[in-house]
């Protein structure tokens, strides 16, 4: 009787590590640490590159642009960003150490020379004056802000009059009836939005010119919104 009992309690035992490790992988996701997040952040600085490129072709970025990147993640939005704006500036903000650990370490040259700065910062409150940014980025991470509508607003906030906030995703509701999410998501227990969402979603936190583009295909979203002049 005593080994289906203990063969009961190893397979538990098992289920619960299992578990654990799957809980603190999707933790990494959602908020890397310093050291063990460089490997996960190095991962989504590849798998996001693409669909970065993709939403970076609907916003025009002239080069002596003020650019803030909002969940710079592992950096490489930012680097993109530099390279188009050569004569401008960019920001990345991050409420993760692992993040802006890897975002410094990603953009040494270029925070060397003056050219980008990073900081441990929330979308909720950021650092900066009103009206400073020709353009915010915002890749892969606005499923995770806290309270979208007062987010948005406050990247209004920072924005200049004309100036632009592109939000850019590879997850979203196709159909207005579709409230499946990827288990992952849920797990994170992030927001997925339609398109007519996220279109509603800039109107109320007080965005004109709003436009969302679509990659049906590979399933890619992007939303496009102004600060009135």
């Amino acid at each position: 009787m005593l080994l289906p009992i203990n063969r009961s309690i190893e397979q538990l035992l098992i289920y619960l590590l299992l578990v654990a490790v799957l809980l603190y992988t999707l933790n990494q996701v959602r908020k890397p640490t310093k050291w063990v997040g460089r490997f996960f952040l190095w991962i989504m600085n590849m798998s996001h590159s693409s669909v970065t490129d993709w939403g970076l072709k609907h916003v025009e970025i002239e080069e002596h642009f003020t650019i803030l990147d909002v969940g710079c993640g592992g950096g490489r939005t930012i680097e993109k960003m530099a390279a188009l704006a050569r004569r401008g500036m960019v920001y990345g903000v991050d409420f993760a150490k692992g993040s802006v650990a890897a975002s410094l370490g990603k953009n040494t040259q270029l925070i060397q020379t003056g050219r980008v700065e990073v900081k441990q910062a929330s979308v909720s409150q950021l650092p900066f004056p009103e009206d400073k940014f020709n353009l915010v980025t915002a890749v892969e991470t606005q499923y995770y802000w806290p309270d979208l509508v007062k987010d948005m607003q406050e990247i209004l906030r920072v924005l200049k009059p004309g100036g632009t906030l592109i939000v850019i995703a590879e997850s979203y509701k196709k159909r207005a009836y579709d409230r499946r999410q990827p288990p992952v998501m849920r797990v994170l227990r992030s927001t997925n939005l339609g398109v007519n969402e996220h279109r509603e979603l800039f109107s109320t936190a007080g965005f004109t010119d709003i436009q969302i583009f679509e990659e049906r295909t590979k399933g890619w979203i992007c939303g496009r919104g102004k600060k009135p002049v």
